[in-house]
């Protein structure tokens, strides 16, 4: 299948949009970037995700596929030849799944107190322990759905006055493990890039 068949519709600071890219490179696969602005959103994005108007999308022959681990599922599943991002047991798959799961409803809650954002990055520490990576020895899906969190830690610390490395310093020396990988850091953005960012949002949306 072609690179020019894949187009992904995205926004750089995104964190759930990286996940895609990541997977994207992982696999080997070449893509149409297209950059979108979500103040002022294109006709094509309301077009591919009418349902929520939000990004990533991804368009397969000009089919679009919603939200990012559905899309990073889907890709695993289109892509099967290339390298794979889920691990082959049923069990283990299911418990990536889980855990990307987690990932996502615990993101959707980071708004709240420090204390609990700590307190959840503990317990995917403890997930993690002693292995290299998420569900151990290979990188793959539960590792792409919480790596791109890590692009933004530096935001929450200095908004927020704390440090994540000594509160989960094997949660740090995973994130910086994955980094080595260069579709981890080729996708991630800067850290100081998305703070600029934020610092401008709230600025423009007068917080």
């Amino acid at each position: 299948m072609g690179g020019s068949d894949v187009v992904l519709l995205d926004f750089w600071p995104s964190m759930f949009g990286m996940r895609v890219r990541i997977a994207l490179a992982e696999k080997g696969i070449e893509y149409e970037y297209k950059e979108q602005d979500l103040l002022n959103k294109s006709p094509m994005l309301i077009e591919m995700n009418p349902v929520y108007n939000k990004i990533p999308v991804l368009v397969h022959n000009g089919k679009p596929i919603n939200e990012s681990c559905i899309i990073v599922q889907y890709i695993e599943d289109v892509w099967n030849d290339k390298p794979p991002l889920m691990p082959s047991d049923p069990y283990v798959r299911a418990q990536a799944r889980f855990w990307a799961d987690y990932v996502d409803k615990k993101g959707e809650e980071q708004e709240k107190a420090k204390e609990e954002f700590i307190e959840i990055l503990k317990v995917l520490e403890g997930q993690i322990g002693e292995k290299p990576y998420f569900m151990g020895e290979t990188f793959g899906y539960a590792d792409i759905a919480l790596v791109t969190f890590y692009s933004w830690f530096y935001t929450y610390e200095t908004l927020g006055n704390f440090s994540i490395e000594k509160e989960c310093p094997k949660l740090i020396a995973w994130a910086k493990r994955c980094m080595q990988r260069e579709s981890v850091s080729k996708t991630l953005p800067d850290s100081k890039k998305v703070y600029e960012f934020c610092l401008q949002m709230k600025s423009k949306l007068g917080l």
